[in-house]
């Protein structure tokens, strides 16, 4: 069995900025289901906001939609997002399952019709793609848990010609259930991830203690997100990350 270990990264906000097209997406979804809604085909400010808080692709959507109510009191909802998300689902009468079918069905058209234009809408952070590349000289596998539908992100990384080890969408489970899985392989597993709150839900979790959690300096950051990490969740940054493992934290 081997010892080395196996990297499970995140997608968004990790590997890929999709920042663009998380926008693009999650408008014309909304509009979808509610053609009267006006949205600017630019992100507004307060989508890059919310983005630190959205953990799931039907919450775009649903935050696309408030973005477009003049009534919006942006600060409320950064302040208390997680209370507001019931509420704005039954202002707008959805569902989470029909959200993320929506945005899946948006998807899934522009990569049917326009492939290259769909995957222009994301980048790699710089220096991902080599690094990635590198890991199997040292050993090490590496594998993708996210929370957009898989099929998605393969598309992604096969544009640029990556192929992780196993690939992990929302349709495989929760991020901590999926990591329960892996560790049953015996092999170290250590997992890389931009959202601060994902991390502190694994190291509340007694039979995920073996995981070794790294907070990226990257990505979708809340501003307070690096303040008083605890000691079991370490602080990566792009000079770091491109060291090797036997360099990391």
């Amino acid at each position: 069995m081997s010892l080395s270990p196996l990297l499970v990264f995140d997608f968004d906000g990790v590997l890929v900025d999709g920042m663009a097209e998380y926008w693009w997406a999650a408008r014309r979804a909304a509009q979808g289901l509610a053609p009267r809604l006006l949205l600017p085909e630019q992100p507004p400010a307060g989508f890059a906001a919310l983005r630190p808080l959205i953990h799931k692709g039907w919450e775009m959507v649903l935050m696309a939609a408030e973005l477009g109510r003049p009534e919006l009191d942006l600060p409320a909802l950064l302040a208390d997002y997680e209370a507001t998300l019931p509420i704005a689902l039954a202002r707008w009468d959805w569902s989470p399952e029909q959200l993320q079918q929506a945005l899946e069905q948006v998807r899934s058209t522009a990569i049917t019709s326009n492939l290259p234009g769909w995957l222009a809408l994301h980048r790699f952070y710089p220096g991902v793609e080599a690094r990635l590349r590198q890991l199997s000289g040292e050993g090490a596998d590496w594998a993708v848990l996210t929370t957009k539908g898989a099929a998605f992100a393969r598309q992604i990384l096969s544009g640029a010609d990556l192929e992780p080890l196993a690939l992990y969408g929302h349709e495989q489970g929760s991020k901590p259930a999926v990591l329960e899985r892996l560790l049953g392989e015996g092999r170290p597993l250590w997992f890389v991830e931009d959202r601060r709150p994902t991390l502190e839900q694994v190291r509340r979790q007694p039979q995920l203690d073996p995981v070794r959690c790294y907070l990226v300096s990257w990505g979708y950051l809340g501003p307070a997100d690096s303040c008083n990490l605890p000691a079991d969740i370490r602080w990566l940054t792009p000079e770091r990350f491109a060291t090797p493992l036997a360099q990391w934290p």
